[in-house]
């Protein structure tokens, strides 16, 4: 009799996650920390211990020795179904992997069982599987014309046709959180910084197919990739400026990975290439924001790339501010919860995350919670109108905008 083939493979896997799915002790150091973990209500399937016992239970069942000996056991579609609902329940924040005892690094663990299974076709999470159509077709997740990219430049906003710097603005400032890119770009202007833009020729980042486990899904996500590069690249660009994280974050991990080489130009934050310019002098404040600021680390800017000190340098050196911290800051800060899909996907878990964050800003008594990335800001400011909390959630670059007199509307 023919033995009954796996119900799951390892597809997508690579040979350390393998071994990292044995390495977990089930300490549980993680079921304290994960957020969307505590927002459900502390529902099981959702702590990160719990996924990779279930997946490494599968994985058992399909290659354990009993496997070997008598074929694999079958793992009904339902437990599939349900472990799928529970690993896009994540917002890939990365806190589980700051706190493992084992070193796992669930970030590109969870990325990678969720390719698994969409090559499977199970997944990914509701809304999100319209990613791919939608990027693919519109080159931005909004079903907005690409004609339109360039559409919220004001008249005062000067851009050259080809510099050593260009500013990506990212789908959500360019098309729903104008005053991120209108802050952006006047004070790029105010500082004397030339720089250009892609216009229609940028393209999504791709962060919301490779955070969802669809990176492979028609291919979008390396074309995405392989057009913004070969775009920047005939702007005559060695400096991209991004002020949205999770464009950040994608052109400098995934973009990589996704061309195959390289990238040959330097992706910076624009906390980090302000927090330069602070440093050398070259900042001339024209107004004093007298606030209590706190602020929330990003998740892409933070944990998964590193960046923690440069958005704090600019806040503190603002005249007027004092800055304040929350009490999980930096590589332990709770998400926002937008992350990973689960804003698109999940909408009242991400509410419910970014409640909590809400409450560590509110704890602080200050008047503005700021970051440094549109999607925090969007669902910051959704938990804080779910709280009816009396705080202003605001980007570093708009108060730096304002700081130095300029417009952001």
């Amino acid at each position: 009799m023919a033995k009954r083939t796996p119900s799951i493979d390892t597809k997508n896997l690579t040979a350390v996650q393998l071994m990292e799915l044995d390495s977990c002790t089930r300490c549980g150091e993680c079921v304290k920390w994960c957020p969307t973990y505590a927002a459900s209500g502390e529902k099981p399937g959702l702590a990160p211990r719990d996924k990779i016992l279930r997946w490494r239970q599968f994985m058992n069942k399909s290659y354990g020795l009993k496997a070997k000996l008598f074929g694999p056991s079958e793992i009904p579609s339902s437990e599939l179904e349900e472990f799928k609902d529970d690993v896009h329940g994540c917002t890939t924040c990365g806190i589980c992997a700051t706190v493992c005892e084992s070193g796992i690094n669930t970030v590109e663990l969870w990325e990678s069982l969720r390719t698994n299974l969409v090559k499977k076709g199970i997944g990914p999470f509701g809304k999100q599987g319209m990613f791919p159509k939608l990027i693919g077709q519109y080159h931005n997740p909004y079903l907005l014309d690409q004609k339109d990219r360039l559409a919220w430049v004001p008249e005062d906003v000067k851009i050259a046709d080809k510099a050593n710097i260009v500013y990506f603005t990212g789908c959500t400032a360019g098309y729903k959180q104008l005053a991120l890119a209108f802050a952006t770009s006047r004070v790029l202007n105010k500082l004397g910084i030339e720089f250009t833009m892609l216009g229609e020729e940028e393209w999504c980042c791709g962060s919301a197919l490779i955070r969802t486990g669809q990176v492979h899904v028609g291919d979008v996500a390396r074309e995405t990739a392989k057009h913004n590069v070969e775009a920047i690249k005939a702007k005559g660009a060695t400096k991209v400026l991004y002020a949205c994280a999770g464009c950040f974050r994608a052109s400098k991990v995934d973009w990589p990975r996704l061309i195959g080489e390289e990238l040959p130009f330097e992706v910076i934050h624009i906390t980090e290439f302000l927090a330069d310019l602070i440093k050398k002098d070259k900042v001339k404040w024209e107004t004093s924001i007298d606030k209590t600021v706190t602020y929330h680390d990003p998740c892409h800017l933070g944990r998964h790339v590193g960046v923690y000190d440069a958005p704090r340098f600019v806040l503190e050196h603002i005249p007027g501010v004092k800055f304040v911290e929350m009490g999980r800051v930096k590589e332990f800060q709770r998400c926002c919860g937008a992350g990973g899909g689960v804003k698109a996907g999940i909408p009242d878990l991400a509410l419910g995350v970014a409640e909590s964050r809400v409450k560590d800003a509110l704890e602080t008594n200050a008047d503005i919670l700021s970051s440094s990335c549109p999607f925090c800001k969007r669902n910051l400011m959704d938990g804080r109108d779910s709280l009816k909390a009396d705080i202003e959630v605001e980007d570093v670059i708009v108060l730096v905008a304002q700081a130095l007199g300029l417009k952001v509307e």
